[in-house]
């Protein structure tokens, strides 16, 4: 008999139709029955052992709320018997509805091994208590998890005990995962918590990958790559990070329309054993990372959602380096000023955000002068060392992308058929704020605001708080000119005007 091992997930949801991930124990079919008749069912495909199901389902009402159950080969499996949740519900939205969107970024399932810190409530499971509480009240439209999902590289007791019992936790990569196998188990930690299941099995959910999810710096530099590409376990390590991305995060991040004209996936849904697909997959999206793109567009009534990769689709020649390789640019460009007047509000959701406090900006485009070389050989070797101790790779670190994205921005909002407000969201610094921009010229009719959430569960630096209050102020200002003048580095388009709300939990 086939088991639920992990879902449902209610990933994407429109005004009739949802799509909603599972994976079970054994090949088997899977199907969602709704209360009022509506539904769908899959067959399983495999991949490195494992069984998934992304259902779709239709013949849903505009504006309801409908609960459903998911069946293994006609067993009912969800909701448990014992479920102490309310059953688990579709809601579609109703025409141009107003939207309620919640996000974050940064969630360890459990402290990893040796973390001392302080780590306070899980807001995952917070969120999911007051839902249950009050099923018929205020709750998220979208949930949007802004990266670092899960931690391949600061792994939790109980994983490290599992590695040891499968290989030498003294060879590399260590403790931290190594092949597909042990990616799932992260996934298995993190979504098995009761209340995160159940959150994610009601309130649908869209996700992008940040560094974690793979590695602390990945794509931080050309050099880096290198370094990494130097190790024996490297190779498996990306590979297997972006399979189980695209397994467990990207399909459900699509629409049934893009599902539908997905190549790879109709290959993975026919085939008795999907692994070698997916695998070649991934080592196109490492080898050619131009060839694929991880960014996805949703429009959500009168609200456009484009969350935007900044993590794989990087340029790393240091005298080319951009955020985004030109096609991955030109297609964020295309779908923020596609028909223009048609949304009220455009949210760019990036893992890395794009304003930061003035001395951290600065520091990062001056780091970014120096490893391009600005200051000669000696200084760029420097620059590389601080680029990786100091995670400095944001887009402050890509000073044309930071000007190019700053400039569409710009231009989206300006105009007769401009939207109310371009709101960046990000996570990423475990800092929580809201910056808006202060515009050299005429500022754009909309309102340009960076909303920054992080962490979602994870620890909180002392020195990382006094840091960012600090990088706000004008002493800092003063010490980021300096940065500037030597690494001949020009002044930004535009500056935030400081955090509207320093510390404070931020949502659109």
């Amino acid at each position: 008999m086939a088991e639920l091992r992990l879902g449902p997930l209610l990933r994407y949801a429109d005004g009739s139709s949802a799509t909603v991930w599972i994976e079970a124990s054994r090949p088997c079919s899977a199907e969602v029955r709704c209360a009022d008749g509506s539904g769908g069912a899959a067959r399983t495909f495999q991949v490195a052992g494992h069984h998934y199901a992304l259902i779709p389902v239709t013949g849903l009402a505009p504006g309801t709320t409908t609960p459903y159950e998911v069946f293994l080969d006609d067993a009912r499996v969800w909701p448990p018997p014992d479920s102490r949740f309310p059953p688990s519900a579709i809601r579609t939205p109703a025409g141009d509805a107003d939207v309620r969107v919640a996000f974050g970024s940064c969630r360890w399932a459990s402290p990893p091994t040796g973390e001392h810190d302080p780590v306070g409530p899980d807001a995952l499971d917070s969120l999911a208590e007051r839902i249950a509480a009050d099923p018929e009240g205020e709750r998220p439209d979208v949930l949007l998890l802004l990266g670092d999902q899960v931690y391949a590289d600061e792994t939790s007791d109980a994983t490290r005990k599992r590695i040891a019992a499968r290989r030498d936790p003294d060879e590399p990569p260590g403790g931290e995962v190594a092949d597909y196998e042990e990616y799932t188990w992260l996934y298995d930690e993190s979504w098995r918590d009761p209340e995160v299941r159940w959150l994610l099995s009601t309130v649908p959910s869209c996700m992008i990958f940040d560094d974690h999810d793979v590695i602390d710096d990945w794509n931080t530099s050309a050099a880096w790559v290198a370094d990494m590409r130097a190790t024996d376990w490297w190779r498996e390590r990306i590979l297997s990070g972006l399979m189980s991305y695209w397994v467990y995060q990207h399909l459900g991040n699509l629409s049934p329309a893009d599902l539908a004209a997905d190549p790879l996936y109709a290959a993975v849904r026919d085939a008795p054993d999907a692994t070698g697909l997916v695998r070649d997959f991934a080592r196109r999206a490492d080898g050619e990372p131009a060839s694929v793109r991880w960014s996805y567009r949703r429009d959500f009534g009168r609200v456009r959602l484009l969350m935007v990769d900044s993590r794989a689709a990087r340029v790393l020649k240091e005298d080319e380096r951009s955020m985004l390789d030109p096609g991955e640019a030109a297609w964020v460009r295309e779908q923020a000023l596609d028909a223009p007047g048609s949304y009220d509000h455009l949210l760019v959701g990036t893992s890395l955000p794009w304003l930061l406090p003035h001395l951290v900006h600065d520091a990062e485009t001056w780091n970014a002068a120096l490893c391009r070389g600005e200051r000669g050989p000696r200084w760029a070797r420097f620059g590389e060392k601080v680029r990786r101790a100091a995670d400095l790779e944001h887009w402050a670190a890509f000073p044309e992308s930071f000007a190019e994205l700053t400039r569409l921005l710009a231009e989206v909002g300006t105009g007769p058929q401009a939207p109310a407000s371009v709101l960046v969201l990000s996570g990423d610094v475990h800092h929580a704020y809201v910056a808006e921009t202060r515009w050299p010229g005429d500022a754009p009719d909309a309102r340009v605001l960076q909303l920054t959430c992080s962490p979602v569960h994870n620890s909180i630096p002392r020195t990382m708080r006094a840091g960012f209050r600090f990088g706000w102020s004008a002493l800092a200002r003063g010490i980021g000119r300096r940065f500037r003048r030597h690494g001949r580095s020009p002044g930004r388009p535009s500056t935030g005007a400081g955090p509207a709300a320093p510390g404070s939990a931020t949502s659109s």
